[in-house]
């Protein structure tokens, strides 16, 4: 790998990798972006493209009332390839923001490779680089799934062992496999057609399901993998350890939801959203899962609707990889022991895509910062990229673990707020000061 003190290297071609590069690139700074597809694939990768979605097609809500929701805004404020690339192929989902995932990636990889500023080498980079020439940075950008060369080469600089949790995968099926004379059409407490498809479950149904999936063969964890879980992302069959009626009050929940055959609100429900614009696959919604392919298929064939389901993929399991930020990290997104590199990404920390998008945003926008030789920027806590950078950088590390955005990391809204208006507020409040922040990058970029 060659570095060059006037060019920005970017190590992984994710959501996180591909924001970061085009920041980058928009400042005016030339950058090589290293992805190692196609010569070698994760466990959970299958397709050469970058920005490849593979946990879900949700980008989840899109609500700037929402912390997630004002998240995705203030990036879109900022010109953010990642959330152009999701309005341009984006299917039907309620109030959230889902893509259809191959032509989302497409567009990435479009513009990405037409960039004059950016050069993608497909290869893959399996050590840190060596200390740089005066005035040159490096994004790691490499995932929850990064290789374990090039993991290690992170140790070795930190001095800390790295952690790890456990994510699973939820099945996506056909849609022509799909039983309709059961399965019904609706968001919940929406009147008219919805975005979801929705299995219903009487008492019995729901009975029966547990008590199958509770005695199910699941795929064994490696002697050196321990089961550690990121709570946003559990396993079905973990909720349900957890109690018989655990599913019901979460991923299954059948709340504002109405059976059309019988007027009344199932005992529960399984919701499936649209996989593809054209809606021939299906994703099962916080199905997430880690029993062997065999019995993915008997048990969720148990479900309403389901019984003929053709899967177009299996659940699965795999291991990802973060660092401890608030060790390691300062607000910059800059390595303590190496300013020279950023971490971006989940392995810097965050939990899910749209965290992720938006920390390689910032550590592109550094990058390019630190080779014109500026100062790095760190976004005000009261945004939500800065409140998100806050947890990362000043959790105490001995109870830090990954987060998805939650209003929760927020500063506190100086007037008491009723719980239903507190949303709104803190969206106010952000998009006002990003808009003062915002004025003082651009001031400071262009002196």
């Amino acid at each position: 790998m060659n570095s060059d003190n006037r060019q920005l290297i970017v190590i992984g071609g994710g959501l996180a990798g591909s924001e970061a590069a085009w920041q980058a690139a928009g400042l005016g700074c030339q950058v090589v972006l290293y992805e190692m597809k196609p010569l070698t694939f994760s466990p959970a990768h299958h397709s050469p493209l970058l920005g490849e979605l593979v946990c879900s097609n949700s980008l989840r809500s899109d609500a700037v009332t929402s912390a997630v929701g004002l998240l995705k805004e203030e990036m879109r404020a900022m010109k953010s390839l990642i959330m152009e690339a999701a309005e341009n192929t984006r299917v039907p989902a309620g109030k959230a923001l889902a893509v259809d995932r191959e032509k989302f990636a497409r567009f990435i990889t479009g513009e990405i490779e037409n960039s004059s500023h950016i050069t993608v080498v497909r290869e893959e980079v399996k050590e840190l680089p060596a200390m740089p020439l005066e005035n040159s940075a490096a994004i790691i950008a490499t995932g929850p799934l990064t290789p374990s060369a090039l993991t290690e080469s992170i140790s070795q600089l930190t001095g800390k062992e790295h952690l790890a949790f456990y994510d699973a995968i939820a099945p996506i099926v056909e849609a022509e496999s799909l039983n309709r004379n059961i399965i019904f059409q609706a968001s919940r407490y929406d009147e008219g057609p919805g975005d979801y498809l929705n299995c219903p479950m009487d008492k019995s149904q729901y009975e029966n399901f547990i008590h199958e999936l509770a005695r199910a063969r699941k795929v064994p964890l490696k002697s050196f993998e321990d089961q550690k879980y990121f709570e946003g992302c559990l396993p079905v069959e973990v909720i349900l350890e957890r109690g018989p009626e655990t599913l019901r009050f979460g991923p299954m929940k059948p709340v504002g939801l109405t059976d059309p055959r019988t007027g009344r609100e199932p005992y529960a429900v399984v919701q499936l959203r649209m996989e593809n614009r054209e809606g021939t696959q299906y994703n099962m919604v916080g199905f997430q899962t880690k029993l062997t392919y065999g019995e993915q298929k008997r048990i969720f064939r148990m479900i309403p609707g389901m019984e003929e389901a053709v899967f177009t993929r299996l659940g699965s399991i795999h291991r990802n990889t973060f660092i401890c930020g608030p060790e390691l990290l300062l607000p910059s997104m800059q390595l303590k022991k190496r300013t020279d590199l950023l971490m971006a990404g989940q392995i810097s920390g965050v939990e899910g895509y749209v965290e992720s998008t938006a920390i390689g945003l910032l550590a592109g926008i550094n990058g390019a910062r630190l080779l014109s030789g500026k100062k790095p920027v760190i976004p005000p806590p009261e945004t939500a990229l800065g409140a998100l950078v806050k947890h990362l950088t000043a959790t105490d590390p001995k109870l830090f673990q990954p987060s998805n955005i939650n209003f929760g990391l927020f500063p506190r809204l100086e007037q008491k707020t009723p719980k239903r208006l507190r949303g709104k507020k803190y969206a106010e409040r952000a998009l006002i000061i990003l808009q003062e922040w915002q004025k003082t990058i651009n001031k400071t970029q262009n002196d």
